[in-house]
């Protein structure tokens, strides 16, 4: 089951990769990163310039153009850019995609999705980049497909 849209997938492993394998050199090149982790160049794009509008990243323009963190990666929590790339309303809404769906109106999952998604949330809150960066630094973890 896929939960967070494509955007934010793709925003989670760009940035753990960087945090992972950059660390703190300052400015990433976003085709360097769209070739290593195999994702649109032109989508990645788009996914930080809206992190770089929220202030969770810095963004330098023009042909050696790229991007970084705009606070250490141990300050940034992982619902951060899942809020900025989901929207505030991700949380509270229904996973089956029906309106009015709650305690009086549930869906068949509602009991379901709403501690799943309880405890998804919690995780996101208490992530950070820097841990993620180091789950695949010291353990391996895979980031690419």
């Amino acid at each position: 089951m896929k939960v967070l849209s494509k955007g934010s997938v793709y925003a989670l492993r760009a940035l753990t990769y960087v945090v992972a394998h950059k660390g703190d050199i300052g400015f990433v090149n976003i085709g360097e990163l769209s070739r290593s982790l195999d994702i649109s160049f032109h989508f990645l794009t788009k996914i930080f310039q809206q992190l770089t509008q929220a202030g969770i990243l810095e963004s330098y323009r023009g042909p050696n153009g790229g991007i970084k963190l705009a606070r250490p990666p141990q300050e940034i929590k992982v619902i951060e850019i899942v809020d900025v790339l989901e929207g505030p309303e991700f949380f509270n809404t229904c996973l089956l995609g029906l309106p009015g769906c709650g305690e009086f109106d549930p869906c068949p999952v509602h009991d379901f999705w709403k501690d799943a998604k309880a405890a998804l949330r919690e995780e996101f809150e208490e992530t950070t980049l820097a841990e993620l960066g180091k789950k695949v630094s010291d353990e391996r973890l895979r980031i690419k497909p």
